[in-house]
């Protein structure tokens, strides 16, 4: 059985166009905003105002992750180890076969030796490390590529050598048709465009998550791209995370004017555009301009000097929503003024992102002195483990003027999908939200994750038809009442409620109780 939230109001916006022609009256338009899947279970966050968009007396508190006392969880190899000098994660997790699986980007002293601005990124290695738990990591030696005269490392076989670079993100298809494509990565790599460098992403495909080999259409020459055989369309381009929504491949990406602006056309600093693939391998041009941080109303800024969005976003599919991490730059004239830490952002559609609480501070920088102080880089690495949600992160100063040792991968917990709620804001009024229209094949089963809930205080269950009006058998007196609180309470219906033969609804949830200031409700789960 699949469940379907619409964006709307009512599911679909109805237009009767009646024209000159008698056989065109009736004519029907059906517009429906957002691009929300069939899934087998949706996710309605608190913090997603698609989903959740109506609400009475209620506000939104988002919960900052708690970063894990032993991090970081992957740190730098050591002397003589392809990653002593950065674990760079601009990299991915993944849980397959019953153990978290992480690719990133290794470096050593010889990537720094080799490495001039605007040039290729040479000896920057993609690497994997795994765990059984996803706190204590192991690097393998998986003896695909000899390095200071071994092959007893970590490093990752790619065909041709040349495939290096600074960003990858891996994602796992199961079901893909060709054995061989079934584990498909994106690499960010140096290319130039008549004779000017900019960045790009090229794709590459394995049957196992080690083995990768670049498409023979794309030709490497010096660890550079060559310019006329480019996957994605000829612009500079830094890509943040990869994801599958409805069908396509989206990749959302960094861009700087004249690639992308803003919507009025002037400069704002980095901006994120996403583009999109059928395929895998060809790009299409057109790009939707997905977020910037940059204020409209203020001034012009110099790339690097204000607050931006620094790279784009990484992304958690959840189904029926898009949660995303992306870096809260905070700009300077110069290096040493320049701090980031990781901001909060959600999209209904893949293509256009938003903060449910503008500039919030997910996860911040570290004090000067620990592990990761300075800046932060997001990773494509989000998994519900048990009752906890863990988050991975990256780690770089962008305050250093010289180049030293940094990095790692760093974990940060929350409680199960409590990135957010939705809490009374005046205990002696009326509360409660109203959620988008839902449809299923048949009656819906419904969990709470709340917290504060007592028989002081409690949530009123109630299904509402797509005029907003009381279901018969499934509101008023034969609501659902949920007085427990925990992560997935099951909203459970009085014996008496009449069969259900609704095709479209609302949930209606109503914060009752004296005590009713104590509740938090995190998210629903319908089925």
């Amino acid at each position: 059985m699949k469940t379907v939230i619409s964006q709307t109001i009512i599911p679909l916006l109805v237009l009767f166009v009646a024209l000159f022609s008698g056989s065109h009256v009736g004519a029907e338009v059906h517009l429906q905003s957002g691009f929300f899947p069939p899934v087998e279970e949706a996710t309605l966050f608190a913090f997603d105002d698609r989903a959740i968009p109506l609400t009475e007396n209620l506000r939104l508190e988002m919960n900052p992750p708690r970063k894990h006392p032993d991090n970081p969880v992957v740190p730098l190899g050591k002397d003589g180890e392809p990653d002593h000098w950065s674990v760079q994660f601009y990299g991915s997790v993944i849980r397959h076969e019953g153990k978290f699986k992480m690719w990133y980007v290794a470096a050593d002293k010889k990537a720094l030796a080799d490495f001039k601005p605007g040039g290729p990124f040479k000896n920057w290695r993609p690497a994997y490390a795994e765990s059984k738990d996803g706190i204590h990591w192991t690097k393998p030696n998986l003896g695909f590529v000899e390095y200071n005269g071994n092959s007893d490392n970590n490093l990752l076989l790619i065909q041709p050598e040349q495939a290096q670079g600074l960003h990858l993100i891996v994602i796992h298809e199961p079901d893909e048709a060709d054995p061989g494509k079934r584990f498909k990565m994106i690499l960010t790599m140096r290319s130039y465009l008549h004779g000017k460098k900019i960045s790009t992403s090229m794709p590459l495909f394995s049957p196992d998550g080690f083995r990768w080999k670049v498409p023979e259409s794309i030709v490497i020459e010096n660890y550079a791209v060559k310019e006329e055989s480019l996957a994605l369309p000829p612009e500079h381009f830094e890509q943040g995370g990869l994801f599958k929504w409805n069908g396509m491949y989206h990749l959302p990406g960094q861009q700087l004017y004249p690639w992308a602006s803003r919507p009025d056309g002037e400069t704002a600093g980095r901006v994120m555009t996403v583009l999109r693939s059928w395929d895998f391998l060809d790009w299409s041009a057109a790009k939707s301009l997905g977020f910037y941080r940059a204020r409209a109303a203020e001034p012009t800024i110099i790339n690097g000097e204000g607050e931006e969005a620094h790279l784009a976003a990484s992304v958690w599919n959840r189904g029926n929503v898009l949660i995303g991490l992306y870096g809260l730059w905070h700009g300077g004239k110069s290096n040493p003024e320049r701090t980031i830490d990781l901001g909060f952002m959600v999209s209904n559609d893949g293509l256009h992102f938003r903060e449910p609480v503008r500039d919030f501070v997910f996860i911040p920088r570290g004090q000067d002195g620990t592990w990761d102080e300075g800046g932060l880089l997001q990773g494509q690495g989000f998994e519900n483990v048990g009752d906890k949600t863990f988050i991975y992160y990256g780690h770089w100063d962008p305050r250093l003027l010289k180049y030293k040792p940094r990095g790692g991968v760093g974990l940060a917990t929350l409680p199960r999908d409590r990135f957010g709620a939705l809490a009374v804001k005046h205990p002696d009024k009326p509360a409660g939200f109203l959620t988008s229209v839902i449809s299923t094949s048949g009656a819906p089963e419904i969990w709470i994750n709340a917290s504060g809930l007592s028989r002081l205080t409690r949530l009123k269950i109630e299904l509402f038809d797509v005029v907003e009006q009381p279901i018969a058998g499934w509101s008023g007196d034969h609501a659902a009442i949920v007085d427990r609180a925990g992560l997935r309470i099951p909203v459970t219906w009085p014996k008496t409620v009449t069969s259900f033969t609704a095709d479209s609804f609302h949930i209606k949830v109503s914060i009752e109780g004296k005590e009713r200031h104590k509740a938090r409700v995190f998210a629903l789960y319908v089925r």
